[in-house]
């Protein structure tokens, strides 16, 4: 009986640290209108940020996409001009951008580059002015 109920207690545990597992922009706010170059803030939780190359369990690294759609979970993430890789582990970044309107989507992967999916993904629309 104790032992079904200590399972059961850390399958919950479990199942509530994977659900809390997101990322977010600290900066710019969706729909703010910035002027270039700018600042952008990322921030994780339940997941732990890593170098590339780094596989340890419930870790990966920052992408950013630039009008760009999200890459599927599995798979790897590009890195060319709309695909921006942060491998070194970095958390935030400047960018200098055309005016216009864009969509940036921030992607998490684990150390191959390999994308969590749509739940470790965070889409903000920007304008630049």
């Amino acid at each position: 009986m104790m032992k079904s109920v200590l399972a059961a207690t850390l399958m919950s545990l479990s199942a509530m640290a994977f659900a809390q597992q997101s990322v977010s922009f600290v900066e710019p706010a969706n729909g703010a209108t910035v002027s270039s170059p700018f600042k952008v803030k990322f921030a994780v939780s339940g997941m732990e940020v890593k170098p590339a190359g780094d596989m340890t369990a419930n870790t990966g690294h920052h992408h950013l996409l630039i009008n760009a759609t999200p890459v599927k979970a599995g798979e790897v993430i590009p890195a060319d001009e709309k695909h921006i890789h942060f491998g070194k582990g970095q958390t935030e970044t400047e960018l200098n951008l055309p005016p216009g309107n864009y969509t940036l989507t921030m992607q998490f992967a684990n150390g191959l580059h390999q994308a969590y999916g749509p739940a470790m993904n965070k889409e903000i629309k920007i304008t630049v002015k």
